[in-house]
């Protein structure tokens, strides 16, 4: 599946969740079988072969594709949380969001010093989100091969904030 026919499956809703805000609904894309599994096939390429051994995956979104890319890889899945969803000893991020901070849990035994892992999410914007995980990555001691997402906004230059770590997107808007 060509890339124009991925972004045709995107629904953009004007003004949501606020006036002026453009926002990717990928619920259209999911709606189709065989565009969501020609997707993750695209998404998961790249890795094949690569020795990943964790797929880290940020709530919620970021779990539609990280479990089953975390399937096609033989590896293991890690969800990374808001705080107080995960029942076991937890590290926890705090970031910075557009107005106000959020915060990112994952448990401390979920990596292994030295495990290779690929951060996965839906969506990069403004990179808080795709930083604080790969901040809980390095601090249980994760190795990040790279962070993979169905579609990056450049626009709004998340990758800046990523400190290098290589970045596969099957879309990018750029405005």
């Amino acid at each position: 599946m060509a890339h124009a026919d991925f972004k045709a499956k995107i629904r953009v809703v004007p003004d949501f969740p606020r006036r002026g805000i453009l926002f990717y609904d990928i619920t259209t894309l999911l709606l189709d079988a065989a565009a969501f599994d020609a997707a993750l096939a695209a998404m998961t390429a790249p890795f094949v072969g690569r020795g990943i051994q964790k797929v880290v995956a940020v709530e919620s979104r970021g779990f539609i594709f990280g479990t089953p890319m975390a399937l096609r890889l033989g590896a293991g899945f890690v969800p990374v949380r808001k705080p107080g969803k995960l029942p076991a000893a937890c590290l926890e991020e705090k970031y910075a969001l557009e107005y106000g901070t959020g915060v990112l849990s994952i448990h401390q035994d979920a990596i292994t010093a030295g495990e290779r892992v690929l951060i996965v999410d839906d969506l990069l914007a403004t990179g808080g989100t795709a930083a604080a995980t790969a901040s809980l990555v390095s601090q249980l001691g994760g190795d990040i091969v790279a962070l993979s997402c169905l579609i990056e906004l450049s626009f709004l230059k998340g990758r800046a904030r990523l400190n290098g770590i290589p970045i596969s997107a099957l879309l990018t808007y750029d405005s």
